[in-house]
């Protein structure tokens, strides 16, 4: 599938003379095999890579310090969100998810919008996304932010 994406990407390049890209997602059952998936996207010539929350935050973690150590974008795609943040009556709020990709070093990641299927409260959604991209947090009780933080140099994940 990566060959194809490539020879796609490569030729919309040439006909537009634009800078394209796609995501290639490299999630597996194993970390191992994430590994070795991305080391074959980068050596195709791509600059980012995916992969699933569902992967796990150990596995999420050890693929962002690899995105970090070989020049790649890491991008965070929210497969599974809903099953826990939209449960009222057990699931979590995703800021927490924002908050902990942030920790784990991730570079973008799929923040919602106030329309499709990733929508949400306009307040809300500017919460998630201050979280994501403000070096500091006030307090701000309508977008969900109950505590002062200061990310100190936590680096930002841009939302997409």
């Amino acid at each position: 599938r990566f060959m194809y994406v490539i020879e796609g990407v490569n030729r919309a390049s040439a006909a537009s003379g634009e800078v394209k890209g796609s995501y290639f997602n490299v999630t597996a059952g194993t970390v191992e095999e994430m590994y070795k998936r991305a080391e074959f996207a980068k050596e195709l010539g791509t600059v980012i890579i995916m992969i699933d929350l569902v992967i796990g935050y150990t596995a999420i973690q050890s693929m962002a310090v690899w995105a970090r150590e070989n020049n790649m974008i890491l991008h965070l795609h929210r497969a599974g969100n809903s099953t826990y943040s939209r449960q009222k009556n057990h699931g979590m709020n995703f800021r927490v998810i924002c908050k902990w990709m942030r920790m784990a070093g991730v570079d973008h990641i799929h923040a919602g919008t106030v329309v499709g299927k990733l929508e949400g409260d306009p307040v809300m959604i500017k919460g998630f996304y201050n979280t994501l991209l403000l070096p500091k947090l006030d307090i701000n009780l309508p977008q969900g932010l109950f505590f002062e933080m200061d990310w100190a140099s936590i680096r930002k994940v841009m939302p997409v």
